[in-house]
């Protein structure tokens, strides 16, 4: 079989499972790709090396087409994302002096948003100096939702806390450092900041937002629109590969093949942590967090335009981008489910029939209607109850707690 070479760029984070797992058990060459993992440092440099065209693919922060696409990075070129590389993953770590200060004030070691968010608050009012966090993009997941939590505990960031940027693999040695009270990133690097650092984990993606996506597999639209076939057998393999990776059965060889050192390079079982929820959030405390990572489940890899939404609204929100009824138009049109389902349709793969969907209304699990039946799906609630409605995006960009 014949097949033809890509060159995709990645992160060491667990959620680059879709690409690491395609290319070592052979969803990618199935589908017939000769696909070439190249390891990163920094996500400046997935964005810019993916902008001109070094990398066909990449692993990639989930609002970082979106941003290419608005003209916010030095080498803005139209970026869509066809594939989510699954939901969750994130958490928040701060350094033991830190926890210990917030324990005082009442955090809990169940890593509630809620109660931990309160803890910081009253740890931030009463300090003598501006506590400084880490997140690992100005454009990222983790910028936004580290934010969003702030400002929904009472604390106003940039006033009250400094945020600064760091790679992730960087990020531990910071906190160990000193040079950081508190980072937001994907796994391994919070395990491993607990492990190495003596770190807490205080909170997760997961429980700040319920199945939210972190990143996505994304490409120059250009690219996409000159080679639909390749875009399509990417689509189909990250879809075979999800499904794999889901499968308890396969968590250890998972945690295997993503341990190695072209890829994490950490040891198995802290990679097994993220796999199975069970985590060591610090000084042996043992939690077993539900739903940190999704690789499949709740159409965990479909790529939402009302997700595209919600992480343009934090851009406005927090004075990245000015609200423009256009702008929202172009953030949507970076998530692509019509290339997504049209890929798998061939499959038979049950996928959802719209392209846009509420988030926070859901405490439950719930259906929704697929291309072959119904679909359940995960909650997805925010910690302080808010709802987001894509149809009512302005009022809600207006209605965010002011910073």
């Amino acid at each position: 079989m014949s097949t033809t070479h890509l060159t995709a760029g990645f992160l060491p984070l667990l959620d680059s499972v879709l690409l690491v797992l395609a290319r070592e058990k052979g969803f990618a060459e199935a589908e017939g790709l000769d696909l070439t993992l190249v390891r990163e440092t920094s996500w400046a440099n997935i964005r810019d090396r993916a902008a001109l065209g070094h990398f066909d693919v990449a692993q990639m922060l989930a609002p970082m087409p979106l941003a290419a696409s608005l003209n916010l990075t030095p080498l803005a070129t139209e970026m869509i994302a066809p594939v989510v590389c699954g939901l969750g993953n994130n958490a928040i770590t701060v350094s033991t002096e830190l926890w210990t200060a917030m324990a005082d004030h009442g955090a809990p070691q169940d890593l509630a948003a809620g109660p931990s968010g309160a803890a910081l608050a009253r740890v931030v009012a009463s300090s003598q100096r501006k506590l400084r966090f880490g997140v690992v993009h100005q454009t990222s997941s983790h910028n936004y939702e580290l934010r969003y939590w702030l400002a929904a505990s009472g604390i106003r960031p940039d006033r009250d806390i400094e945020i600064v940027v760091l790679p992730p693999s960087l990020l531990p040695d910071a906190l160990g450092g000193g040079g950081l009270d508190g980072y937001c990133v994907g796994e391994p690097w919070n395990s491993i900041g607990v492990a190495s650092k003596g770190a807490h984990m205080v909170t997760t993606k997961a429980a700040i937002w319920q199945s939210s996506p972190d990143k996505v597999i994304g490409m120059r639209a250009s690219w996409a629109e000159q080679n639909p076939e390749l875009v399509a057998s990417i689509i189909r393999a990250s879809y075979r590969t999800g499904q794999w990776c889901a499968d308890p059965a396969n968590l250890v060889e998972t945690a295997q093949i993503m341990a190695g050192a072209a890829y994490l390079d950490a040891s198995p079982e802290i990679v097994a942590r993220a796999l199975s929820g069970q985590f060591d959030i610090g000084a042996g405390e043992i939690q077993h967090v539900p739903d940190f990572f999704i690789a499949h489940a709740s159409a965990a890899n479909f790529p939402w335009k009302s997700h595209a939404l919600w992480y343009y609204s934090q851009m406005v929100r927090w004075g990245e981008v000015a609200y423009r009824a256009s702008d929202a138009a172009i953030a949507a049109a970076c998530f692509r489910p019509d290339l997504y389902r049209a890929a798998l349709a061939p499959l038979g793969a049950n996928v959802p029939i719209l392209d846009s969907k509420t988030d926070g209304t859901h405490a439950t699990t719930y259906e929704i209607a697929g291309t072959a039946g119904p679909l359940v799906m995960g909650a997805d609630r925010f910690f302080d109850g808010q709802s987001f409605d894509p149809a009512a995006l302005e009022r809600y960009i207006t209605d965010q707690t002011p910073n």
